[in-house]
């Protein structure tokens, strides 16, 4: 079998601070695959940019459906990013913590008279939504994660935030979501759209894992009127219509993974040259070691879930263990190759 050339990967932009354009430049280079969804999210960026967001409500609400994998979560990162120069720059809620009614007052606090009430911190206060603002912009993101897990107390408690951007907690005190931008990510209906999408995904027939996916207009229809069918049945038509825009995601291509790939494995570079200093050293990968990453870290059922866990499997650990044995040499180019008989990554240090 002959060896695979050795590629490099091309340095992507990270920050604002770094970049040229504007921001949908920004995003559409960050959040990959998924153009359709930053056509609809941008303009709400430009408005709060120009002060014409409306008054009284949320600079923004988007509901995020589709298979998992493909990008829900990582849009409101890639937005916090563009905002705040962070991706963590963000208050995430995990609705999964909130499946029973009494868990729904860890967000809001216990009320005067109830036990708790003095110890008990909202989730949701004006502090912690101040917190994740910058001084790069006044615009908070937040994220409530996996909305259709939450009890259905949380969606009484939505509806004032969505409509009137205002809350008040258990300690009466306000909570002004004007300059937010909220998004709820879900995954219902994300069973019956991977139904509909397996003959084309290849589960059956003898497709590679990350075979290219065929996405059109009257495909991506359907994928969304299967999502708002699961909506509909699990929420009320009051929460639905303080939405903005409910956005479903497709399933990745074969393009958009590629490129995934390389932006995991260029955080790798920033990591050694950030950790490692005048000790850092360049790495480059064998077409094989990317094919064989590819294969590793995505799927057609849970699309690039798995692939930082792969980049961290068989690149960042190989190349710690080269560190922490001294086999590593500063300015010294390290090439990933695969080996097919171990199935694999194996590392060399190139001449």
């Amino acid at each position: 079998m002959a060896k695979s050339q050795p590629q490099l990967v091309n340095p992507t932009v990270s920050t604002r601070r770094e970049r040229s354009g504007t921001i949908a430049d920004f995003l559409h280079g960050r959040l990959l695959g998924q153009d359709h969804v930053l056509d609809e999210l941008v303009p709400y960026l430009e408005m709060f940019a120009a002060n014409l967001n409306p008054a009284g409500r949320p600079a923004g609400v988007f509901l995020l459906l589709g298979p998992t994998g493909t990008g829900k979560t990582r849009t409101a990162e890639v937005v916090a990013e563009a905002l705040h120069f962070n991706d963590r720059h963000l208050l995430r809620i995990d609705c999964g913590e909130y499946q029973l009614d009494h868990e729904v007052a860890k967000l809001v606090g216990a009320p005067p008279g109830y036990l708790g009430h003095r110890e008990t911190q909202a989730g949701l206060s004006q502090q912690r939504i101040e917190s994740v603002t910058s001084e790069h912009s006044s615009l908070s993101v937040v994220l409530f994660d996996e909305i259709e897990k939450a009890a259905p107390s949380m969606t009484r408690i939505l509806l004032g935030i969505l409509d009137k951007a205002f809350l008040r907690t258990g300690d009466n005190n306000p909570v002004n979501f004007e300059n937010s931008l909220i998004f709820l990510s879900s995954n219902l209906g994300a069973k019956e759209m991977a139904e509909y999408l397996r003959p084309s995904m290849g589960f059956l027939n003898g497709l590679d894992a990350t075979s290219s996916i065929d996405i059109g207009s009257k495909t991506q229809d359907k994928l969304h009127e299967t999502a708002m069918h699961a909506v509909r049945k699990r929420f009320a038509p009051e929460f639905l219509n303080r939405i903005d825009a409910c956005l479903t995601y497709r399933p990745l291509s074969r393009a958009a993974l590629e490129s995934i790939l390389e932006q995991q494995l260029n955080g790798v570079q920033e990591h050694l040259d950030i950790r490692l200093g005048l000790q850092t050293f360049p790495v480059c990968y064998t077409e094989a070691c990317l094919e064989f990453l590819l294969n590793e870290g995505c799927s057609p059922e849970y699309g690039a879930r798995e692939l930082k866990r792969a980049v961290h499997r068989w690149v960042l650990r190989p190349l710690a263990s080269m560190v922490a044995a001294k086999k590593a040499r500063p300015a010294r180019m390290v090439e990933v190759d695969y080996d097919p008989q171990e199935s694999q990554t194996v590392l060399r240090l190139l001449t």
